[in-house]
């Protein structure tokens, strides 16, 4: 098992490496149009559009954000998500949205090997963890998995996620 745990962290810090090595481009997509550009993300693209939180999310930022699927929303009890994209609760959808985004660019090399209580954009804190651990995954933010890592944007920095972080 351990065996597992190490190789898979070997093969995030690889791919963290080929990445990082690779500079944000001014002419690239940003985290918009990346999220928009994935049929994989079209309910959180609805959702960011709902929030009214797309053109913060084109800004200059740098942002990091925790991008959970359409099968991660879809996860949440029936009827969760029709409702928090009606116009009355939009405040509930901003904080959920918001608590997917941590300022900077944080990128899976910072984490590996690390235990970090990280503040989002919302206010609360989100709890990193790139030890591995008995859940099999390299980086776990709460306790969702990471599936993805590094998707470099000229604003920031994607990471997949397959569940939706509640505060």
């Amino acid at each position: 098992m351990k065996r597992r745990t190490v190789l898979k962290s070997v093969m995030a810090l690889g791919l963290a490496a080929t990445v990082s090595a690779c500079a944000q481009m001014e002419d690239g997509d940003d985290i918009v149009d990346i999220a928009a550009s994935n049929p994989d993300f079209s309910t959180l693209v609805a959702a960011v559009s709902a929030a009214g939180l797309v053109d913060t999310l084109k800004g200059d930022g740098p942002f990091t954000v925790f991008a959970p699927t359409n099968a991660a929303f879809a996860a949440l009890p029936a009827g969760t998500v029709d409702s928090l994209l009606l116009p009355e609760n939009k405040d509930q959808l901003v904080s959920i949205l918001t608590y997917h985004v941590v300022p900077g660019n944080v990128t899976s090399d910072q984490v590996v090997g690390q235990r970090l209580d990280v503040a989002t954009v919302q206010g609360d804190t989100v709890r990193v963890d790139g030890t591995g651990g008995k859940y099999g995954a390299a980086v776990r933010v709460n306790d969702a998995n990471v599936t993805a890592a590094d998707i470099i944007a000229t604003n920031g920095v994607i990471h997949v996620i397959d569940k939706v972080l509640l505060p």
